[in-house]
């Protein structure tokens, strides 16, 4: 281990001693449940912006957090950050038998193939009934369509030709519009779901994440919707006041600007 790494883990146990920090002290697994998502789509926005030092900055953000988690459990007699390293490299040299044993594999497929043989093999998850069981109800809900449409795509649910998935988008999107036109607000709703769940396996044929997609366009719809903004600021116009036609104008603007 790093003496970097070790100077945290000391630093970390520091604010959880007796004569440390009292908000340190008073954490729990999950009262800063929440700051290890939020730190992690702080990473997400650092990836996405190609900001090698703030992606720098965000990761030791998430260490803090595992470490930080670690060493309340270790304070509770549960476990402690080599007990979560030790597991974590075990199960990278379980899972991986054609690097560190004797199997051969002759593509990335094979690899993800023995990945979830060994992986539902092992103890804790013998209990899974369902293949798709294990994917955590929490997920972000089109990383989470994805995970599951992968899932089942390795036991062959899957179409091997793109039409047929873009034709369930069309017929998806006309049940929606059938439900809208017929007033049925709760039919719709269910039918936009059917809608993105299938955009999601169109983006999944294309090797597109649906979720980062959709992150990266409402990026582009902040950038230019703070374009818009800053441009009546700079005319000493309320822009609640404005028309759309008069915002509109400036939208088009913003796209040769700030893309």
């Amino acid at each position: 281990m790093s003496s970097e790494l070790d100077r945290l883990i000391d630093i970390v146990a520091k604010l959880r001693a007796p004569d440390g920090c009292p908000w340190d002290r008073e954490q729990t697994h999950k009262s800063i449940l929440s700051c290890l998502l939020d730190e992690s789509y702080e990473f997400f926005e650092a990836v996405d912006e190609n900001k090698p030092h703030k992606m720098c900055e965000e990761l030791g953000d998430l260490l803090l957090q595992v470490i930080l988690h670690a060493q309340i459990a270790k304070d509770n007699k549960t476990f402690s950050i080599d007990d979560v390293a030790r597991d974590i490299s075990d199960k990278l040299i379980r899972r991986h038998p054609h690097v560190f044993g004797d199997t051969e594999v002759s593509s990335s497929r094979e690899v993800l193939y023995n990945w979830e043989a060994i992986k539902k093999s092992e103890k804790g998850n013998e209990h899974r009934k369902y293949l798709v069981d294990d994917i955590p109800d929490a997920l972000p809900a089109l990383f989470r369509a994805e995970k599951m449409q992968r899932r089942v795509a390795k036991v062959g649910f899957d179409w091997k030709d793109i039409r047929p998935v873009l034709d369930k988008v069309e017929e998806e999107f006309s049940e929606f519009r059938e439900a809208l036109l017929e007033g049925n607000d709760a039919h719709a709703a269910e039918e936009l779901g059917d809608i993105i769940f299938a955009l999601v396996n169109v983006a999944r044929h294309h090797n597109i994440s649906a979720e980062e997609a959709t992150r990266s366009t409402t990026y582009k719809f902040a950038r230019r919707f703070r374009y818009i903004e800053d441009k009546f600021k700079e005319l000493g116009k309320d822009i609640s006041k404005a028309s759309l036609e008069e915002m509109d104008v400036y939208w088009e603007e913003s796209k040769g600007i700030v893309g």
